[in-house]
């Protein structure tokens, strides 16, 4: 029996997921250690494995926010930034964009640049943006950027020609010369060698930025496996939904940004539903993703430490990457969210959250403060979780916010039910409705510990009428990592290119070469896209690529309807190349089918006792009948709860869920709905 084994860290849990090549599968959820996220995933990996022989274990697929949290935390490696002489202040003048908070900020104070000013230097050289060398590289002057690095101290260095997309030749130099005195040089046209120049030089400055970090980090992570009988290979999750070696992960560390999110993402898209909402709510965020045809909507730019606005990021208020990403919404609110009254006494819920340590009150680790699952143990939604819980804790963290409010307690957890629901509701919003598609046609596929708990509510405020709650929903991130394909991005950006051939041949080989694979071989695929653009616009379109002009210009032409909303038409211009290099993995999700409606499975007493849970529309608390998906029949009306190990969904009145043959559970409104 061979085994392999998915990891994803989130802000409160670690989720650990194993899967033997019979099917078979076994899930562990920990609380996170954040002092030392390794030692969280050994006691999930070592409490996963049970008597098993860990020599057995062929795959370990890794979801980190390492990346993430080194970017928004500002706790990366001090980077030299190196560019072509005349433009050293691009990067610490930026670009920001003032949201509604700034607007009338008359003492408004930018973000620092990723880069301090003193850190950033030229060498003499020109490129062109056809890939002309206007100015010959001065090595003389590399040497002296090198020396001073050197001497700073500074043990990473980015480096981002003007135009070097066009030609790399000059890069490649200076990179050598570095080289000889900076143990880490990252390159542009290594890293991501796209069209826009400030783009691609925060893109080079990020990876130079986390690159050591995620290095020594997967180099740790791989020796304390080995110390516990795994010597498999290490794969991470990228930020578009594929899985890289951990050797590639640590080149390209900013491929890795939007790295646990995405896996999430692979679990809904494979519940057998075309077209999905994935609704993912862990400890402390929950983020929302469209699948349409069973694939993800891909963003080629993302921004990372921006300010959000209902669920989105604004574009200009964070460091813009240059990397393809599965195109997520995100609001900070999770079980873990903390509840709190304003300056105004307006009740709130999140950004902030109890995270793994202290934890909601509930928790008994120490945390006093009133969180949403401390509010939904108050409600009888949850009774048990993969901790002991106390009901007298949460009574009496929630009684703090309902004095002030003049509320009963449970008037006030409901209250914090309610709005946490509707802050997850905006980042739906923002992947549906803020962009023109109707919500009404798509499955909303929750999971996360506690996205089950609030799906339906969710739904409601769309009337979305499915919802699918996939087995083993509260791990969803960890065993949707063993579904992703082993895959990697490239591009080139090439103006006047003339024949495309050649440079997708390159751009597919240098892809399979990252993955281990020949291009060749006829279990892998390679996906090829363009960007396209009106001539004389400055702003491009990513559609797939045909070698005929007038298919191009028509899926280039309804793309733009679709992005814009109007239609238009006229001469087009392309000017970037990619490809997506694909292997593929097993997919361990089936597809749905029901049970019978009549279909009974053991109940008496193998099933919870019933209890008391809070629905204002039935008039206040009400007994109502508890299952596991072990102890339901084919179908239960609400209200009820299911509960799982790592999980619990709340069905609520008006609403009927039914049991598919793949253990997921479907909920669709009632008659009374």
């Amino acid at each position: 029996m061979a085994y392999a084994i998915g990891v994803d860290v989130g802000g409160t849990f670690t989720d650990v997921v194993l899967r033997g090549t019979s099917g078979a599968v076994s899930v562990v959820k920990c609380l996170s250690t954040h002092y030392d996220p390794i030692a969280g995933i050994v006691s999930g990996v070592t409490r996963v494995l049970g008597e098993r022989d860990p020599a057995q274990v062929t795959r370990v697929v890794h979801a980190t926010t390492l990346a993430t949290n080194a970017v928004l935390e500002r706790k990366g490696v001090r980077v030299a930034y190196v560019t072509t002489q005349g433009f050293r202040a691009a990067v610490p003048l930026g670009r920001y964009a003032r949201v509604e908070e700034d607007r009338y900020d008359l003492r408004f104070t930018p973000p620092p640049p990723p880069v301090a000013a003193a850190d950033c230097f030229e060498v003499v050289e020109r490129i062109s943006a056809r890939g002309e060398v206007l100015t010959p590289l001065d090595p003389d002057s590399v040497r002296r950027v090198a020396a001073e690095i050197a001497r700073r101290g500074i043990e990473s260095a980015a480096v981002c020609l003007l135009h070097a997309y066009a030609n790399p030749g000059h890069e490649r130099q200076v990179a050598a010369i570095l080289r000889e005195t900076v143990p880490t040089v990252v390159t542009s046209s290594e890293v991501w060698p796209e069209i826009r120049e400030y783009e691609r030089a925060t893109t080079t400055i990020m990876s130079a930025y986390i690159g050591p970090l995620m290095a020594s980090y997967l180099s740790r992570l791989r020796d304390r496996l080995a110390d516990v009988g795994i010597h498999a290979p290490i794969h991470v999750m990228e930020s578009s939904g594929g899985v890289i070696s951990a050797e590639l992960a640590a080149r390209r560390a900013v491929a890795t940004i939007e790295s646990g999110p995405a896996a999430g993402v692979l679990a809904a898209a494979g519940t057998g539903f075309a077209d999905v909402i994935s609704f993912d709510m862990g400890g402390t965020t929950a983020k929302a993703c469209v699948v349409r045809g069973g694939r993800p909507e891909i963003t080629h730019e993302f921004h990372v430490g921006g300010k959000g606005s209902f669920g989105g990021r604004r574009a200009g208020t964070g460091v813009p990457i240059k990397t393809p990403a599965i195109d997520l919404a995100e609001v900070g609110a999770g079980g873990g969210s903390i509840a709190w009254l304003d300056a105004a006494g307006a009740l709130r819920v999140g950004p902030h959250s109890a995270g793994s340590s202290p934890g909601p009150a509930c928790y008994g680790l120490g945390g006093s403060e009133p969180t949403v699952t401390d509010a939904n143990l108050v409600l009888g939604y949850l009774s048990s979780a993969s901790i002991p819980l106390s009901p007298s804790l949460a009574d009496k963290a929630l009684d703090r916010l309902a004095g002030p409010l003049g509320v009963s307690r449970e008037g006030a957890a409901y209250a914090v039910h309610e709005i946490v629901s509707a802050a997850m509701a905006s980042a739906v919003h923002v992947v549906t409705v803020q962009r023109g598609i109707d919500p009404r046609g798509f499955a909303l596929v929750a999971f996360g510990g506690a996205g089950p708990m609030h799906a339906a509510r969710v739904a409601e405020r769309f009337r979305i009428s499915t919802v699918v709650v996939p087995a083993y929903c509260g791990v969803a991130s960890a065993a949707g990592l063993l579904a992703g394909d082993l895959s990697t991005d490239r591009v080139l950006s090439r103006l006047d290119a003339g024949d495309p051939e050649p440079i997708f041949t390159e751009l597919a080989a240098d892809a399979a070469a990252d993955l281990g694979v020949p291009p060749a071989d006829p279990a892998v695929t390679v996906l090829r896209s363009v960007d396209v653009r009106f001539k004389g616009q400055s702003h491009d379109l990513t559609v797939e690529w045909s070698p005929s002009t007038e298919v191009l210009a028509s899926r280039f032409f309804e793309r733009y309807r679709q992005v814009y909303g109007i239609t238009q038409q006229g001469e087009i211009e392309l000017v970037s190349y990619r490809v997506r290099v694909t292997t593929p993995a097993d997919r361990p999700l089936p597809t749905d089918r029901h049970l019978p409606a009549d279909a009974s499975l053991p109940s008496g007493a193998d099933r919870p006792a019933p209890r008391q849970a809070y629905f204002p529309e039935l008039g206040g608390y009400v007994e109502i009948p508890v299952h596991t998906r072990d102890t339901m029949g084919g179908v239960l009306p609400g209200p009820a709860v299911i509960e799982d190990a790592e999980s619990t969904i709340v069905v609520p009145p008006a609403w009927i869920a039914t049991l598919t043959e793949s253990r997921a559970v479907h909920l669709t409104p009632g008659s009374g709905r």
